[in-house]
């Protein structure tokens, strides 16, 4: 059995905020490329994907730094108020992570993958409700922790 101090957190598992960048980085360059979410992100941050990574970094289990540069939970639910996300634009969104995941060679064990893509699942469903015309988003949540699950990693005692 697993206890929780010897069980890494997911940004550990991931290989930590170089990984976490590289694979923004990736993803970026593929929404550039692709029809439907390029129009999503034209004009964007040239910081867009280190913000992004700062973000994931501290949903799994890193440091706070996307709180301490960007204001947290309020400044990301501030970035998707009224833009409209579509099921569509969602799904692609997550299609083209998971690519720049393989791409980047994070970690493809089950058990990071399924706590990775759950993450990833509830957070762009949240973001297409709040990004709804008619949105009335909860105001003042904390930035999510996102952790294993219910199937931790095995690690060989």
């Amino acid at each position: 059995m697993i206890n929780d101090q010897s069980t890494p957190s997911l940004y550990t598992w991931a290989g930590g905020a170089e990984a976490l960048l590289r694979l923004t980085e990736a993803f970026y360059r593929k929404v550039a490329d692709d029809a439907l979410l390029a129009p999503v992100f034209a004009g964007m941050d040239p910081g867009h994907p280190r913000y992004v990574a700062l973000w994931l970094g501290e949903v799994f289990g890193g440091p706070a730094a996307y709180t301490e540069e960007r204001g947290g939970y309020e400044f990301m639910l501030a970035q998707h108020l009224g833009r409209a996300i579509t099921e569509e634009q969602r799904r692609r969104w997550l299609n083209l992570i998971m690519d720049a995941a393989d791409e980047v060679a994070l970690p493809d064990d089950p058990e990071f993958r399924a706590a990775f893509v759950s993450y990833l699942e509830w957070g762009t469903r949240l973001a297409v409700q709040n990004s709804a015309a008619d949105a009335t988003p909860f105001h003042g949540a904390p930035v999510p922790k996102w952790g294993w699950g219910v199937a931790p990693p095995y690690i060989a005692p």
